[in-house]
């Protein structure tokens, strides 16, 4: 039931994300997606048939309103996928207090995978800007 449950959860909070990147699709947006695994145990299996149900959750971080070319935008957006990536990993923490890896863990490596697409806007914005 409680797989269910999660299955259900996740499903839900997918499809939010992905019809609210769909309206979003002009802006430019980083999404930042915290993933942890959580221990369960399902009524009706043995101690041995202890299942991982992997748990995610994305938030979207706006870049629209930010000037990638200058240190203070890029920084910014670092700043923003930061917080975005601390946001998610503590409500997945929040929702499931047993899951691993830790909170720290998830938003650094939540926040590290998120960067890579920052460096390449960035990137981008500098090359078209002629920088």
């Amino acid at each position: 039931m409680r797989t269910i449950l999660v299955r259900l959860v996740v499903g839900a909070a997918v499809w939010l994300l992905v019809s609210a990147h769909a309206s979003a699709q002009n802006a430019q947006e980083i999404k930042v997606q915290a993933k942890r695994a959580m221990n369960t145990k399902v009524v009706g299996r043995t101690s041995s048939g202890v299942p991982i149900v992997n748990v995610s959750l994305s938030y979207g971080v706006s870049v629209a309103d930010l000037d990638l070319t200058s240190s203070s935008g890029a920084a910014e957006v670092a700043r923003r996928v930061s917080d975005a990536a601390q946001a998610a990993c503590k409500e997945i923490g929040r929702q499931y207090p047993d899951a691993t890896p830790s909170e720290r863990e998830c938003t650094k490596s939540s926040a590290d995978e998120a960067m890579v697409k920052v460096r390449e806007l960035v990137a981008a914005a500098k090359k078209a800007a002629g920088k």
